[in-house]
């Protein structure tokens, strides 16, 4: 993790707590603290929301791959992968290449991996979602990694019809105008779409 993508994050948590007025917690408690607590607060709202909104509607917003994503939204967000455009395009394509590679082995109507477990044509079928998804973000320049865990949801079953794919593109989206309000909030210049290619912040994801 960069020097410059530390004093990122703890400028998106100091300008939230300045919003709230809580700057004393900065005071109080260390910085390594603060920021676990805030990942540990913002991050659980953020996913409680957007269950609260597949709660109301009986529909999947929530999905396992959108923890990830909101990790890197707002600890890394000025990181080229927790772009809007990124986020967006990367979760579409993981959708897009698990529900053909359903199509292609002919598992569209099969019963999840999980309800029946995993034969020749699931592993075929989690191989070429996450090979294509891996392969489309680098032509089309568009890495967000937990993308590929969208594709092996598909694949694997857990959302295996092409109806739930703009209910997934909604949750992914409620997510990107969470971050891009508490960022712009705390002073972070979140972009709109894509990352400018001026901002001399390190763009990688911490491994």
């Amino acid at each position: 993790m960069g020097v410059q993508n530390d004093r990122v994050r703890w400028q998106l948590v100091s300008g939230v707590l300045r919003t709230l007025h809580l700057e004393r917690l900065s005071e109080r408690y260390s910085r390594q603290t603060v920021l676990a607590g805030f990942n540990l607060i913002n991050g659980g709202i953020s996913i409680a929301l957007i269950s609260l909104v597949a709660l109301m509607t009986q529909q999947a917003f929530i999905f396992p791959s959108l923890g990830a994503t909101a990790f890197i939204l707002f600890h890394v967000p000025l990181a080229e992968p927790a772009s809007p455009r990124n986020t967006m395009c990367g979760h579409l394509v993981g959708a897009l290449t698990g529900l053909f590679s359903l199509y292609l082995f002919g598992l569209h109507d099969a019963p999840s991996a999980l309800a029946s477990g995993v034969d020749l044509a699931r592993v075929g079928a989690a191989a070429v979602s996450l090979g294509l998804t891996g392969c489309l973000m680098v032509l089309l320049r568009i890495p967000h990694p937990p993308a590929g865990a969208t594709a092996l949801i598909v694949s694997l079953g857990l959302m295996p019809h092409p109806a739930q794919l703009p209910v997934l593109m909604a949750g992914v989206s409620l997510l990107v105008a969470q971050a891009f309000v508490i960022n712009r909030l705390a002073g972070i210049p979140y972009p709109v779409w894509r990352r400018s290619q001026d901002e001399g912040v390190v763009s990688s994801v911490p491994s």
